[in-house]
């Protein structure tokens, strides 16, 4: 079985007029609560084969903490332009494509493309909400990357910072 984890961007910067969206970078909360997920991550014992994440640098820069906390070498973090601002069915796409070696794979990216995706993958009721630095920790019922597909996910839980513990 495979495991995917989509995980939406830490809360972004808004502060510098002119920036364009693709270029913010994370806001303090956005740095401090990326290892708290890493933590948490690590406690429910992900081991991560595999990150891909969104060009934007908030997205890229939420993964490399998040990729840090997990041990995992931020130089084989995965970009793909594809999933800035992606639609359901890219990220899915993206995720068709991943290396059949891996059996864990992390996916950074935006809402509302993330939350979508989250609700199309699972096999039943999924989350109301998705704000910053969300997680959806699926277990797939299928063999190959290939035939992750709606409804091909069994939700094993999802969570974000402000439900986790000592904030």
């Amino acid at each position: 079985m495979k495991q995917l984890l989509l995980i939406r961007h830490g809360k972004s910067a808004w502060d510098l007029p002119g920036l364009n969206d693709h270029d913010r970078t994370l806001n303090s909360r956005g740095e401090h609560d990326a290892p708290r997920i890493a933590a948490a991550l690590k406690q429910r014992g992900v081991i991560p084969g595999a990150v891909m994440t969104s060009t934007a640098v908030r997205a890229e820069s939420t993964a490399k903490l998040v990729a840090e906390g997990l041990e995992f070498s931020v130089s084989q973090i995965i970009t793909n332009e594809a999933l800035y601002l992606a639609s359901p069915r890219t990220i899915i796409n993206v995720v068709q494509q991943c290396d059949e070696s891996v059996e864990t794979l992390l996916v950074f990216g935006h809402n509302p493309g993330m939350h979508d995706a989250t609700d199309l993958i699972s096999n039943a009721a999924c989350v109301d909400h998705f704000p910053t630095l969300a997680v959806a920790r699926f277990e797939l019922q299928v063999d190959h990357w290939g035939e992750c597909d709606a409804r091909t996910g069994l939700l094993l839980d999802s969570f974000s910072p402000k439900t986790l513990q000592n904030g």
